[in-house]
């Protein structure tokens, strides 16, 4: 049958694309995203952003919506309603989140939504821990993860952070990193893509971004810093998402997630207490490799 994967955004569309054609050859591909080249073509497995959704009808047996909790699909009755209309009424229809919204937490915990947890990756290694430090750490903290060979995401609160915080490390760091492999990028950036491109290849070797690049993106080797994690811009699963960007790969799984603040909030301890949780629940299960 007919498979779409749909995500919000379409940095994540571009992030999947050659993982999925590697873990399927012998299958078609078809990615949808606004100004893709691949908008007429029929595929095996299709995948797209939400909007995309808005042009199939019981087209797909499985569908599987990625990223639930995110925006635009949050909280938006009319790409629910597209996704849905998107799967054939005998197919199978799977949501897929880190961080689930409370509405559908509750529902599973009282049996109404049939789910699997899934706590840990497939390198079966536990998830970074957040630790918590001050702010004046930061340049340290770049330097040691320069030394040991990382890549890091430096997480800001708003785009007016990215420019300022870019010189100031680009100054700080001129001995032990080429200005021009430390950048900055946003949603209003028109260079994105190409600066993720420069990421993922290792061109890139801090990144100073906003949340759009708390979901999607794999880099093998990395580590992650969030500037004013206090901040009220940061809720728990914006923080569970960014951290979420260490560790990923076998080569690497225990890379460094800290939250920089001067003050320690329910957000940050929530963030933390969640991670912990998910690493006792994959131990209990015996899903993590001896030690």
């Amino acid at each position: 049958g007919g498979v779409l994967i749909a995500t919000p955004r379409r940095d994540v569309v571009l992030e999947l694309l050659p993982r999925v054609q590697k873990a399927f050859p012998g299958f078609t591909t078809a990615a949808l995203y606004g100004g893709s080249p691949d908008r007429w073509k029929a595929a095996d497995i299709t995948l797209a952003t939400t909007h995309q959704l808005l042009r199939f009808e019981a087209a797909f047996d499985l569908v599987v919506l990625d990223e639930v909790d995110a925006f635009p699909y949050h909280n938006n009755p009319v790409l629910m309603y597209a996704a849905r209309k998107a799967c054939r009424p005998e197919g199978a229809f799977v949501l897929l989140s880190a961080t689930p919204p409370e509405p559908l937490q509750r529902a599973a915990r009282r049996g109404k939504l049939p789910h699997v947890k899934v706590p840990v990756r497939y390198h079966r290694r536990p998830l970074p821990v957040p630790v918590l430090q001050k702010p004046h750490r930061l340049g340290a903290l770049l330097r040691e993860s320069l030394e040991r060979g990382a890549q890091v995401f430096v997480f800001v609160p708003q785009i007016a952070r990215l420019e300022p915080e870019l010189r100031r490390l680009r100054q700080a760091l001129a001995a032990h990193c080429e200005p021009a492999r430390i950048d900055a990028t946003s949603s209003q950036d028109p260079e994105r893509r190409e600066k993720v491109l420069r990421f993922r290849a290792g061109d890139i070797r801090i990144l100073l971004t906003t949340t759009i690049l708390e979901r999607g993106v794999t880099i093998p080797k990395s580590d992650v810093i969030v500037l004013d994690a206090d901040s009220g811009l940061f809720d728990a699963a914006a923080l569970v998402q960014m951290a979420g960007r260490a560790g990923r790969s076998a080569q690497d799984p225990a890379g460094r997630v800290v939250f920089l603040a001067r003050n320690r909030t329910r957000a940050q301890a929530e963030a933390v207490r969640q991670i912990r949780e998910r690493n006792d629940l994959a131990r209990r299960k015996g899903y993590l490799v001896p030690e």
